[in-house]
């Protein structure tokens, strides 16, 4: 009978101890799956194999991005009312700190669109890449379940003589719901920036009578 009672006294003790255990935080990432490895299938060999120019990947460099010191951290930082506070979400996280996702997303997302390979990204440090891009988050708010806000100051330097393109990114996207909503917002700030980089990139390239990117 003793040892019946200890045994369910033991069940219950674990069964509170289970409930009371603290939540585990969720991870989240700005990357958008493999779409980026098509863009790379030509750089696992390395520049050395020898292919026709059109063949020829575009080399670029994406540094990494420059955020406020207040979001360079895991936890999500989101605005807490109307008096300028924040809140530091433990429970929702990057996968990475945010200047990691940020430059990994964006990466990818050039990689993408203009048939690149990131030698930064692939550690290709014997390739010398053509086209250096530069990111600075100036801004970058967000109210959970309302909006997500930015502004992206980013520069592609054509690294053989110098010449540097600009631009000033601003989004301002509805957030709905918790987490997913805003990580749903910062991708689609992390797609317009890309999106303007690009063309930048494209101009670049044009200016130097290398064809049009396709």
């Amino acid at each position: 009978m003793k040892r019946t009672l200890m045994v369910a006294s033991m069940a219950l003790a674990a069964a509170w101890l289970g409930g009371c255990a603290s939540p585990e935080p969720r991870y989240y990432t700005l990357a958008s799956g493999a779409g980026a490895q098509a863009a790379m299938a030509g750089a696992s060999t390395g520049p050395s194999r020898a292919t026709p120019a059109a063949a020829q990947p575009v080399w670029i460099e994406v540094a990494p991005v420059r955020v406020p010191e207040r979001l360079n951290r895991a936890q999500f930082v989101v605005s807490d009312g109307d008096a300028g506070q924040i809140r530091l979400l433990d429970l929702s996280r990057w996968s990475a700190p945010l200047p990691d996702e940020l430059r990994d997303a964006l990466s990818q997302q050039l990689q993408t669109q203009l048939g690149a390979v990131d030698t930064y990204q692939q550690g290709l440090s014997d390739v010398e890449p053509v086209f250096r891009v530069t990111t600075e988050v100036v801004r970058l708010d967000a109210s959970m379940g309302q909006r997500a806000t930015a502004t992206i100051v980013w520069a592609v330097r054509r690294l053989p003589d110098g010449k540097v393109l600009s631009g000033r990114t601003e989004s301002d996207l509805p957030a709905p719901g918790e987490a997913d909503g805003l990580v749903n917002a910062y991708r689609q700030i992390v797609a317009a920036t890309a999106a303007e980089i690009a063309g930048g990139v494209q101009s670049l390239r044009v200016q130097s009578g290398n064809a049009p990117l396709r």
